[in-house]
Order: structure tokens, then sequence, then C-alpha cells
């Protein structure tokens, strides 16, 4: 038995200690539900904590074990768990009957101006769904609606929902890197038209459009990667893919989903100073509600509107939930703070972040382990909540997707499973290796964060020396 074999024995059974009731729960919901549950990065080994609770920095499970929490609902709490701000408005807000009607109401105006106005004016136009797979999805739809053209272009190891149009380099296969199939499911035909370039690679970026961009419908980027490793866009890149974007006629969309608001009380384009022709946002500005957007010039967005030809409509038409009163008023609940407070949030969650990192690489390296955390700002992002934990082979890069993702370069198993073990059994919760800091950590969390990253980097030198 190896090493890793016998930590994760050692894992699992305390973590088994703690989480008896957890369990039974998972074994009742394995008989109804596909491998026990409704969202698969939910669903880890041997099974998951179910919680009876959360507030602000912490989340309790049915066994009443108490975490700090770093996953945050996706990363989509950024005042923390259950925040008192969005209760007690959302409690009045019900009062006056805002359960589920199927009718217009204002404060989807409001958040709409709202978001507007953060990104800078102008002749925008937003249209609400609820999750960052519709909002990306309809974004290409809207692109290759307006250009006619067949190929969208993204970036290898950029998640962008399960949308089909998008279901292509988002994992890392040995061979054919991230041009290998990820999902069954997916016609050949879609497969083949989308096409993946490298993060922050300028030179390749124009190779695709020399040889492609008179079929390009549209480029999509994270101008922060997600699950591709918390990696900030160059200045340089964006606005290459700007100006390529723009001599090729390829509508150049920013996803958002994760970066909206996250940084600063807007899009990161504004800080880049890159304008992107549509632009998909979620988690953040739904104020833990099931909210997203499509935001866009408006001869792009006008694409949706009846009026046109049936073969030149995009049927944008919303779904059942989408602007919902409650989850619209959540969301300017949400901008509102953010916008108002922003000179103390955001700095406060740029130090911390700083602080995080440099701690759990630290507590690492006092054991003779190479642990590096990704989530840094940039020339451009001004600091970070976000953190990422890579265990690098040999001494390699983390700068890219590929090195985050491909095993040959990464430990992924030891950030994905092991880590994440070690971490709950030490009373704290983690997505990747890591997570998102929100406005209700406070120092004593971070303290005891950078303490349980200690014992378990113990715990590796214990094992696996």
């Amino acid at each position: 038995m190896t090493g890793i074999d016998r930590l994760r024995g050692h894992l699992v059974r305390e973590y088994k200690k703690r989480t008896a009731k957890s369990r039974a729960a998972f074994v009742r919901a394995e008989k109804v539900l596909v491998e026990g549950g409704s969202h698969t990065i939910r669903l880890w080994r041997p099974y998951p904590f179910f919680a009876a609770g959360a507030e602000g920095a912490r989340v309790r499970d049915v066994d009443g074990n108490e975490y700090i929490d770093y996953w945050q609902g996706h990363y989509a709490n950024i005042l923390g768990h259950n925040p008192a701000l969005i209760r007690r408005n959302i409690t009045a807000c019900l009062g006056k009957g805002a359960l589920h009607t199927g009718f217009e109401a204002g404060h989807q105006v409001e958040l709409a101006e709202l978001m507007v106005r953060r990104l800078g004016g102008g002749d925008l136009k937003v249209r609400f769904t609820t999750s960052g797979t519709l909002a990306t999805m309809y974004a290409v739809m809207l692109a290759q609606g307006l250009t006619g053209r067949e190929l969208v272009l993204k970036i290898g190891g950029g998640w962008h929902g399960s949308s089909p149009y998008l279901l292509k380099g988002v994992k890392f296969h040995q061979g054919p890197g991230f041009e290998g199939r990820d999902s069954a499911g997916i016609l050949d035909d879609i497969h083949r038209r989308t096409l993946v370039t490298r993060f922050n690679d300028g030179d390749a970026l124009e190779r695709t459009f020399k040889e492609k961009g008179d079929r390009l419908a549209c480029f999509i980027v994270e101008p922060f990667m997600g699950v591709g490793g918390f990696l900030p866009a160059s200045r340089e890149y964006l606005r290459r893919a700007r100006e390529l974007t723009r001599k090729h006629g390829v509508l150049l969309v920013f996803d958002e989903i994760i970066s909206g608001f996250r940084f600063a009380p807007t899009g990161l384009q504004t800080l880049y100073g890159v304008r992107p022709d549509l632009s998909a946002f979620g988690k953040i500005i739904g104020g833990g509600h099931a909210v997203s957007a499509v935001v866009g010039d408006r001869r792009i967005m006008e694409g949706c509107e009846r009026g046109k030809s049936a073969g030149g409509r995009v049927l944008f038409e919303g779904g059942t939930f989408s602007a919902h009163s409650e989850y619209m008023k959540a969301g300017l609940i949400m901008l509102g703070h953010l916008v108002g407070k922003a000179a103390s949030i955001y700095p406060r969650l740029a130090r911390q972040g700083d602080a995080l990192r440099a701690g759990i690489e630290r507590a690492f390296a006092a054991e003779g382990i190479d642990a590096r955390c990704t989530g840094s700002g940039n020339e451009v992002v001004p600091g970070s909540s976000l953190f990422m934990v890579h265990f690098p082979r040999g001494g390699a890069a983390v700068s890219s997707p590929q090195d985050v993702l491909d095993d040959r370069r990464s430990d992924i198993a030891l950030r994905e499973e092991i880590l994440k073990l070690a971490l709950l059994v030490h009373g704290v919760n983690v997505v990747h290796g890591g997570g998102a800091i929100s406005v209700s950590h406070r120092e004593q969390d971070l303290r005891r964060t950078i303490e349980a990253y200690g014992e378990t980097a113990k715990l590796f030198r214990k094992f696996l020396a």
C-alpha cells in the first residue's frame, strides 16, 4: 500500500467518525438521486456532509460539526452565508407577495440600471436568466445569430457551464490536451465547431484568427480564470483579443460569472479598460439567488427581440423564474451594498487574500512540501479574495490552466481529494484546494485556516515523505 493510500484510509476513517448522520443521509440519497445528489462538485468521496445551517463564514452539518467555509455558495456569497442585510430586506419583500407570480416587477429595472451604470453606461441592454450556463449559452447563440458564422473559440481549461457549445476544452486529456471529448451527448458537428486556444498566449490567438477568423462567431474568455486555476488575464492579452475580434468581425464575450463584482463594484472589463461585445454575469449579482445576466450592446441584444424574421431571431425567451421579483430585490441589495461600501470591502478582501495565500504556502514549506497558491491579482486586478492550492510536480510552473489541470505537472488527486478530506477533518471546507474569502471571514478565521493547512502539511509529511 502506497503512502497516499495509507493517508487516504486514515482521513476516511477520521471523517467517518465525525459524520455518521451525513453518511446515513447519503445512503438514503443514493437510492433516489444520481450519485446521491444533483451537482457533481458537491459529491466528494467517500460522501459529502449534509448542511444543517450556515451563517457568515461558517457552515454546520447535521452531525453538529462546524466548518470555516470558503466555497460560499459556489463563490456567490461575497457577504458570507445568510447575510442579515439580504435576509432583512427579503423578509419585507416576501410580506408584500414576492413568491413567484409570473409577472413583471420593477426591481429588475433597477438592477439592470445599476449594472449598466457600473459597467460604464452607453448603449447597453440587459436580459436576466437563472444560471451561468444559460447566460453563456445565450451569448454564444446571439453571436452566431448576428454574425451567421459557425465557429466558437474558447480557452483551454475554461469552464462556462454545461452548454453544448462550450463543453469542450474543459478537461485536460493526455495526448490530445484540451482537444479531447469532455462529454458524451455532444454532437460531432458541435464538437468540431468549438475551437480551443491557450490562455494569455497572444501569438496563438493571432494564429487562430489568421486561419479561422472569417468563420468565427465569437471568442469567449474569463478575464480571471475560474476552474482553470484562478489566474488573471494579462492586460496585453485582452487588448489583443479586442483588436483581433474587431478586425475580423468576431464578437468578444467575457464570462464574468465569477469575476463580476468580486474584485471591485463592477466587472473586470472596467478595470482592464476592454469593453466586450457581450458579457455573462452571475453568482454575486443575485444576492444568494438564482440570477444571471447577459449584458451587451443594443445592436446585438436586439437579436432576441420580436419582430425579427423567424430565421434571424435568437429565442432568448427567458425561463419560469427569470427576473423573479425576490431574486431581483436580493441582487439590488447586494450590489447596492458593494457599491456603497466598496472603499472598505474590496481593499480588506484583497489584504486577507494576500495574507491567506502567503500563510498557506508558508505552512507547507515548513514541512518541506512544495505547495503554491494561485489567485493573486496583477497590474490591473487590485488584489484578490480568491485562492487555489496546487502541488506542482518537479518544480513545474502554475501559470496556465494546463499547468494546474495536467496531472503530469500538478498532483490533481492530492489537491482534489486528499487535501479536501484533511481540511474537513480539521474544520475547514474548500473546493479545488481553496475558494473565496467573504466579508464575514474574520482574522481569527484566517489564522485557524492557516493552522488547518499546517496540520494537513504535517500529515502529508508523515504519510508521503
